[in-house]
C-alpha cells in the first residue's frame, strides 16, 4: 500500500507533491519569479518532463512549445501556483493518504491515462467511487491529460456524463 511517505521511493518520482503537500507556501518562488515556476513546471514530474523535453526536441507528440508557455503563463498571469499546491497540503492536513479510498458517492468518471504517474487499478477505483458511471483506458496521455490529449479528455467528458444530461 503506498502511503503519505512511502511514495517519494522511486528516485523521488512524487518529491513534487510531497513538498506541496508539506510545505506549499516554501514555494514562493513559484510566484515571485516566472523563471522560477517555469523551471518548476517543466520538471514536474518525471513522466510529463519527458513529454515536454520531446516538444523542446521538436518532436511533433502531444505538446508543443507554445503549449508549454500557455500553461506556464496561465499559472504565472492568475498568480496561482501556490493555490495549486495548497490542494496537496489540504490533504495531508486533513489526515488522507493521496491513494486513500474515499467512498465517493456522486456519479463519477474514471479515464485511465496510461502515462499517469499512477495508475490505480479498476478494483481501487470501484471502492473510491461506489457510483461509477464511466470506465475506460485511454492509449496515451498522462498527469496532465486535457493539456496533453485535449480531443481525448473531451471525448471522454462527452462519453461519461451523456446519460447525465
Amino acid at each position: 500500500m503506498i502511503t503519505e511517505y512511502s511514495y517519494l521511493g522511486e528516485a523521488n518520482k512524487f518529491a513534487y507533491a510531497f513538498q506541496m503537500g508539506t510545505r506549499p507556501q516554501s514555494l514562493t518562488g513559484l510566484v515571485d519569479s516566472p523563471v522560477g515556476l517555469a523551471a518548476f513546471m517543466i520538471d514536474h514530474d518525471w513522466k510529463s518532463h519527458a513529454l515536454k523535453a520531446r516538444a523542446f526536441a521538436g518532436i511533433k507528440e502531444g505538446l508543443t512549445r507554445d503549449d508549454i508557455l500557455d500553461n506556464i503563463s496561465l499559472f504565472w498571469f492568475t498568480s496561482t501556483a501556490i493555490s495549486a499546491a495548497r490542494l496537496y497540503w489540504e490533504n495531508t492536513v486533513a489526515g488522507n493518504s493521496f491513494f486513500a479510498v474515499k467512498g465517493v458517492k456522486l456519479p463519477v468518471a474514471v479515464s485511465v491515462f496510461p502515462d499517469e504517474m499512477y495508475v490505480a487499478p479498476k478494483s481501487w477505483i470501484k471502492k473510491a467511487y461506489p457510483n461509477l458511471i464511466h470506465y475506460n483506458k485511454l492509449p496515451k496521455g498522462g498527469h496532465f491529460a486535457a493539456w496533453e490529449q485535449p480531443e481525448f479528455m473531451t471525448s471522454e467528458i462527452r462519453t461519461a456524463f451523456k446519460s447525465l444530461r
